[in-house]
């Protein structure tokens, strides 16, 4: 095991330790506040039986008088004891305002509460001898009722112990059972652990070997290591969010491996075919072009038409990766869509003779990045010339509604399949193969205005017909005018 896998391990167990004496001491705090209740439940019984049994003696006395020693004697096994007062008054008057809560033959007694030295009894058997005494006068003598606890107290301090016992018990159980329970709760959170130290192991610097095999080897540590998801059927309700949300975030970085492996895929295949092509002409000039005026001139023409197109894609790619790592400066001011739209479309029409270009252009300011966003506008153009045969129209049209300023390009070509719509903006997508490679283009343009425009806060609309044509629009938020 790893340094980093034991400190992970005993932050796991410093967590669960935690979280366990917490849970005991909050435990022992409820059993201590029960024990507190019982105890005041049982001085409120003993209070209430002391009042009825002294109740009952008075009434007694007032009838048949004082009892006789073999009454006397019966009485005291009962835990009931009638013996004049002593001359001294001894004990404590309760308040007027409580005396009338008490019947009239005891509210005005005085009340007292015998204990025993605690030098002369055990502790344990402290409370055995407890006793209530009510001095009262009745007739000419005043008498003392004495009620002893002893039988009653012995019940409930049996009922105490009882219940000592079951929380020690209780105790001692949740110290083993609740740390195999917290474990259980918190493994996802030991789950998601592994799943981070999976995307986070630390390396080296790549050395040449390992950069040249991380194209091919980048769909195996997917598989092997992305791919694993929280099993959510066992997870707890209060961890199943944070399982739902981690494992969404590993589909969507094993999306990205897969993504970047494709398109570093795809760009050593648009690399390749320029190369080959090179390679093919130079050694062409080696073999024969030297004394054949012809075949120089066929392979310097080609060289310099696959040297043009390494340059753009090359171009290209750099520019994505520049904004793909948030690097790409962009030069905002506020400027007239319809104007820029008048432009490309006048450079267009200088550079293309081959089709019907139509311009229907109104008003929309917007305040963005002017170079980009005529990028932009170039690639939805140079798309519709590349996808229109020759002598089909292409309309610019820029409007402007609801806050928002559409710059739209129309074309009469050959259009797009339904099921290849949503993927038109991925890079290096063509629909159509064999047509991409009749027209060119690198498969990069639309990924590139898909991301000028998600880059001002707008977006790219497309509605395409088979064999009709295809409209997209650049979509971006209005400004005010200047």
């Amino acid at each position: 095991m790893s340094k980093k896998q034991e400190k992970v391990h005993t932050i796991g167990f410093s967590i669960v330790s935690k979280l366990n004496v917490q849970l005991w001491v909050r435990s022992l705090g409820l059993f201590m506040v029960l024990n507190l209740v019982f105890l005041a439940a049982s001085g409120v019984l003993l209070f209430v039986l002391g009042e009825r049994k002294a109740l009952q003696a008075v009434q007694h006395v007032e009838l048949y008088g004082m009892p006789a020693e073999g009454e006397s004697r019966w009485l005291l096994e009962q835990g009931l004891e009638i013996v004049p007062a002593a001359p001294l008054k001894q004990g404590f008057a309760l308040p007027n305002w409580v005396q009338e809560a008490f019947p009239p033959e005891t509210r005005g007694a005085l009340r007292m509460v015998h204990l025993p030295r605690t030098e002369d009894v055990p502790l344990f058997y402290l409370l055995d001898s407890l006793r209530y005494q009510l001095e009262l006068d009745i007739g000419e003598e005043p008498i003392a009722v004495i009620i002893h606890y002893s039988s009653l107290i012995w019940v409930l301090k049996t009922l105490f112990l009882v219940l000592l016992v079951a929380q020690l018990l209780n105790l001692f159980r949740m110290m083993i059972t609740r740390a195999d329970l917290i474990r259980q709760v918190l493994r996802p959170i030991s789950e998601l652990t592994q799943q981070a130290q999976t995307l986070s192991q630390e390396k080296g610097p790549l050395s040449v070997g390992e950069m040249q095999a991380l194209a091919g080897t980048l769909d195996e540590i997917n598989a092997a290591r992305l791919d694993t998801r929280i099993d959510l059927d066992g997870t707890q309700d209060e961890l199943k969010e944070l399982a739902v949300a981690i494992n969404r975030l590993l589909e969507r970085i094993n999306e990205s491996y897969r993504l970047q492996a494709r398109f570093v895929s795809d760009a050593s295949h648009e690399l390749r075919t320029p190369i080959a092509a090179i390679q093919g002409y130079a050694n062409l000039l080696d073999r024969w072009g030297k004394n054949d005026p012809d075949a120089l001139q066929e392979s310097i023409d080609a060289i310099k038409e696959e040297a043009a197109n390494m340059k753009d894609l090359v171009e290209q790619l750099l520019f994505l990766a520049r904004g793909d790592n948030n690097t790409m400066h962009l030069d905002l001011e506020r400027f007239d869509l319809g104007s820029l739209a008048e432009t490309i479309y006048r450079e267009t029409e200088m550079i293309d003779g081959g089709h019907v270009f139509k311009l229907e252009v109104g008003e929309g300011f917007v305040f963005a990045d002017q170079g980009l966003v005529k990028q932009a506008g170039r690639i939805l153009v140079d798309n519709a010339i590349k996808y229109t045969p020759a002598g089909g129209t292409i309309r610019i049209m820029v409007t402007a509604s609801e806050g928002k300023v559409w710059f739209t390009v129309q074309d009469s070509g050959i259009g797009i399949p339904p099921d290849d719509i949503p993927y038109i903006f991925d890079r290096f997508y063509r629909a159509d193969e064999s047509r991409a490679r009749a027209t060119g283009g690198t498969g990069l343009g639309l990924s590139i205005a898909k991301w000028i425009a998600e880059r001002h806060g707008g977006y790219l609309e497309v509605l395409s017909r088979e064999d009709f044509g295809s409209r997209i629009s650049l979509v971006l938020p209005q400004s005010d005018p200047i």
